[in-house]
């Protein structure tokens, strides 16, 4: 492969050099190391959409980079995980992080063979879409949101199938699991990682099937957060006894204190007061989930206001914050849903084989490829400074 045949004319070569090495630092050959230096420059250099024909033509127009490419996406046994905590440890290092966050990504595909894809409504677009769906961790910092690791979202129909699992490479290790536990997952991966386990997550579960999981899960790892979940989320009064009931029905009757105002700078310049109600709960033990004993939480309620679309609630692990630096930590939650937009420009969306590994290896590249242009695109910061984004 020759030197300077990556295409890439609007990027530092310099810097594309320096940012490589130490991501790509994990992968054992410098035969890999090479490709993954090629494939993210094509990526960076591509415009539209990033097939792989197109990719290798921006490395060499010889055929063997086309050979080369395909081999290191498809074929070469190179481990993501490694590379990814490579990624996301650079991004931490460079970027001033705030929080983690978790966004969902829907892959429209045509056909049945592509790894993970099935039928499922799409409540976006509200109709039914055959798609692969995809969890992705994000790190939010100053420089923008970046995702640094990815969970595919598989179907028992996917798991059980033996053919279709050997057809797509699927490891044994992989099984079907709710979103809750993927997210677990990531929190398991941060916690491996001491650098980065102090950095708290801010996370939207009003969709998630067990929001109260993902919160105890975190707690137990040591990890802070701020979740916005539904009314109907159920807690219990921190002390006493007292049936569980849904986080709506307790601030209607009163549970929760009396409100605090906060103070936010809004997008027209002009100050604003927002009524937030705060209270101390706690979290129903769950089937099969240990209870971790019996921890107590913040939760916080912002009722329905004048041109407000309706109350939204809040649990938390920062007891000792002001309820405005909960709230500011919670809009990173939104960050990660913004991202997932602007990584169509990153090929997310573009990997045309079927194998599971293929899958993560472009994934892990297009994650890089994002990285790269926030790290040394500055003064492009992302909309996370805007302090009254949470209340959107």
């Amino acid at each position: 492969m020759p030197a300077g045949t990556l295409g890439a004319t609007a990027v530092d070569t310099h810097e594309l050099r320096t940012f490589a090495e130490e991501v790509f630092e994990p992968l054992q050959r410098a035969d890999q190391r090479r490709w993954a230096h090629a494939y993210l420059g094509a990526l960076l250099s591509v415009p539209g959409k990033k097939t792989l024909q197109r990719l290798a033509k921006a490395v060499s127009p010889a055929p063997a980079a086309a050979h080369g490419l395909q081999q290191f996406i498809n074929a070469s046994p190179w481990d993501w995980g490694p590379v990814r905590r490579s990624l996301a440890r650079a991004v931490a290092a460079q970027g001033l992080p705030r929080a983690w966050t978790v966004a969902e990504l829907t892959i429209p595909k045509r056909g049945v063979h592509s790894v993970g894809v099935h039928r499922r409504f799409d409540t976006d677009l509200g109709r039914t879409v055959n798609c692969q769906l995809a969890l992705g961790l994000f790190l939010a910092a100053e420089v923008g949101c970046v995702p640094v690791n990815w969970s595919l979202l598989l179907e028992e129909s996917w798991c059980a199938d033996k053919e279709r699992r050997s057809r797509a490479r699927i490891p044994a290790s992989v099984t079907a699991r709710p979103a809750w536990r993927h997210i677990l997952d990531f929190a398991a991966d941060v916690s491996a990682n001491p650098s980065l386990t102090g950095i708290p997550w801010a996370l939207d579960l009003r969709r998630t099937t067990d929001a109260g999981a993902v919160m105890e899960g975190l707690a137990r790892r040591g990890m802070d957060f701020v979740c916005e979940v539904g009314a109907a989320e159920p807690v219990l009064p921190a002390y006493g006894v007292a049936p569980a009931l849904g986080l709506g029905e307790r601030m209607a009757r009163g549970h929760l204190r009396q409100p605090q105002v906060v103070v936010r700078q809004a997008v027209t310049g002009r100050l604003e007061r927002l009524a937030v109600h705060c209270g101390e709960v706690r979290l129903p033990g769950r089937a099969g989930e240990p209870s971790g004993g019996p921890r107590v939480y913040r939760a916080l309620a912002r009722p329905v206001g004048v041109g407000r679309p309706g109350a939204r609630y809040w649990i938390t692990s920062l007891a000792d914050w002001r309820p405005e630096e909960v709230l500011a930590l919670a809009r990173h939650a939104a960050a990660g849903e913004a991202a997932v937009r602007d990584l169509g420009h990153f090929g997310v969306q573009d990997f045309e084989g079927r194998s599971y590994p293929g899958w993560h290896h472009h994934m892990t590249m297009a994650s890089a490829a994002h990285a790269f242009t926030r790290l040394t695109a500055r003064d492009r910061v992302m909309a996370l400074t805007a302090p009254d984004s949470f209340c959107a």
